[in-house]
């Protein structure tokens, strides 16, 4: 009698479904600025990887256990630049997320307010936060949260007076600092949500920004090397008149 040998099934892990990244402009811009403004800030970070509406597997074998967080950071899991991560699967990686940020939308509100905040809590993400950038659904558009106890505690806001140079700020910005990230969330007069540094009192670059600056520098060095070079071609030919003069005073015989 023969034997069937049977192996199971390879357990299949999506990289992406059929849902746009995004409802609106708003969202995703939002996510597009936290997303490069946090890469860039990292980038000679070896061991801080930043992910954006990346699938995050938290249980082996069970394709089902999944969530994207639009915007998560891990302190302590390699950057993977080489070999990027078609997902980020919990059991294959050296820790969890420290850094959880959703931009709200009309279709997810319920769910990252209840049970992305359960599935956060249970995974031990150290903050999370939410961002509603039309104002809909969080009336200060902005929340940050600490986890303690099992669960998540409001991060105390503050009124910020400094000025901006991302956008203008005035009195009664809401800000709020994350610890993790040792950075300052905060929602200026617009609605627009910005990353500042604390120490320098300066808004994080995203890609528009870091490029112009970028070109800027870049044209500001091509100036200054063409600079040289021409006060190098005039003492060249200063050189070279002077050289002349003096051989014309010269008398054949010498002496």
């Amino acid at each position: 009698m023969s034997r069937v040998m049977r192996t199971a099934a390879a357990v299949v892990y999506p990289s992406a479904d059929d849902r746009p990244m995004a409802e609106s402009d708003a969202q995703l811009g939002a996510m597009l600025y936290l997303l490069t403004a946090l890469r860039i800030h990292y980038r000679e970070r070896a061991d801080v990887f930043v992910g954006g509406d990346l699938f995050l597997y938290y249980e082996e074998g069970n394709p089902a256990a999944v969530v994207a967080p639009d915007i998560m950071v891990v302190m302590g899991a390699p950057k993977r630049a080489e070999d990027p991560r078609p997902s980020y699967k919990l059991w294959e990686e050296p820790k969890g997320p420290d850094f959880v940020l959703e931009v709200t939308s009309r279709s997810t509100w319920a769910v990252d307010r209840h049970k992305k905040r359960a599935v956060y809590a249970a995974l031990g993400v150290k903050e999370y936060w939410l961002y509603d950038p039309t104002g809909e659904r969080l009336a200060t558009r902005l929340r940050g949260m600490r986890l303690a106890g099992g669960g998540y505690r409001e991060l105390a806001a503050e009124a910020t007076v400094s000025g901006s140079t991302r956008h203008a700020s005035s009195p009664g910005v809401r800000t709020v600092r994350s610890t993790v990230l040792g950075l300052d969330l905060r929602v200026e007069r617009g609605g627009t949500l910005c990353l500042y540094d604390p120490v320098t009192g300066k808004a994080l670059p995203g890609y528009e920004e870091e490029h112009v600056a970028r070109r800027a520098e870049t044209a500001a060095r091509e100036a200054a090397e063409a600079r040289a070079a021409e006060a190098e071609t005039r003492v060249a030919e200063l050189e070279s008149l002077v050289r002349e003069l003096r051989g014309g005073r010269s008398s054949p015989g010498g002496g």
